[in-house]
């Protein structure tokens, strides 16, 4: 019954909208999460107006549309989502509004030879690759590529914009492996609450450890927490961290099971991993949620960084980890 609703929202909303704009007003864009989104905005400049359906710690596995969202989606010129199966729940309206308006998936960009694949699913990759802005390069480019296809008058300014963000982009890069080169290599173990940081270790030589799986749909069982003390213990690590996105109590079990062992762990911070920081904040954008995730695995993990990061930025309480 939900399903038919939806469909039929969607044909009544559509019914009432006008085409797309003119050339000389602001693309209506929607971006599902807020790394898209603000992709979109660096390669857009003034010409984009995007609202994100996901703000700060919200979980795009588990997130479903409302209605409100359904009558943003089908009034925009344009839908932007990471595709990969990050948005598990909204895929199935998502195909059936492409129908009907522009809809692109930016992460399919990046090269399957460059996706992780599934380790029990050879046709599914992990889809957090923005946790590698190498790879989230191609999701500059294909934002890019959109925006030209949506809007080409404005072609000049989007590969402008464009340029000036993979700089940026190249700068971060830089920046992490020279701060995530300095942890010494028997600590580059990352323990997260679920496996959203592959593409960093892939990037950056670190072993990634996440008590859930890529989706947050994965249950942690029993089995996987005992064996993840039996590790912290053994290898004497000794931070370990939480997301933004994610309840705490899975990281709190792993803690209370090495104390359980006479074996101290603490909190190295918490990561942004499925969702940025608040709107508004250095955090709140792609580079500033990159940077604060790179110094704070960094500091707590014994390696150099500066507390305020990259563009020192990062806000105070990143302190806290000195």
């Amino acid at each position: 019954m939900a399903r038919l609703v939806n469909a039929c929202l969607i044909m009544a909303i559509i019914a009432m909208t006008p085409g797309m704009v003119s050339a000389d007003e602001r693309l209506n864009i929607v971006a599902t999460t807020s790394m898209v989104g603000d992709t979109l905005r660096q390669v857009g400049g003034d010409h984009v107006d995007v609202r994100n359906l996901m703000g700060p710690g919200v979980d795009p596995h588990l997130y479903r549309q409302t209605r409100s969202d359904i009558a943003a989606m089908t009034r925009a010129d344009a839908i932007f989502w990471n595709g990969l199966y990050l948005e598990a729940q909204l895929e199935e309206f998502l195909f059936r509004l492409e129908e009907h308006r522009p809809v692109y998936a930016l992460a399919e960009s990046v090269p399957q030879d460059l996706r992780l694949a599934h380790e029990d699913y050879s046709d599914q990759y992990d889809p957090h690759v923005w946790m590698d802005p190498q790879r989230w390069r191609y999701v500059v480019e294909a934002a890019r590529d959109a925006l030209i296809e949506l809007d080409p008058e404005h072609q000049g300014d989007y590969a402008t914009n464009t340029t000036a963000f993979l700089e940026q982009i190249e700068r971060l890069d830089d920046y992490a492996q020279k701060a995530l080169a300095s942890v010494p290599s028997h600590s580059r173990v990352l323990v997260t609450a679920h496996d959203a940081f592959g593409y960093l270790g892939d990037a950056y030589d670190y072993e990634v450890l996440g008590i859930q799986g890529f989706s947050t749909e994965s249950e942690a069982g029993l089995a996987r927490i005992e064996h993840l003390v039996d590790l912290l213990v053994e290898r004497e690590i000794s931070a370990i961290f939480i997301e933004s996105s994610v309840p705490r109590r899975n990281i709190e079990a792993l803690i209370e099971g090495a104390a359980s062992r006479d074996h101290d762990v603490a909190i190295g911070g918490e990561l942004f991993s499925d969702a940025m920081g608040p709107a508004g904040s250095y955090e709140g954008t792609y580079i500033g949620m990159i940077d604060h995730n790179v110094t704070y695995i960094t500091r707590a993990l014994g390696g150099q960084a500066p507390a305020r990061g990259l563009n020192g930025k990062l806000a105070a309480n990143a302190e806290e980890s000195e």
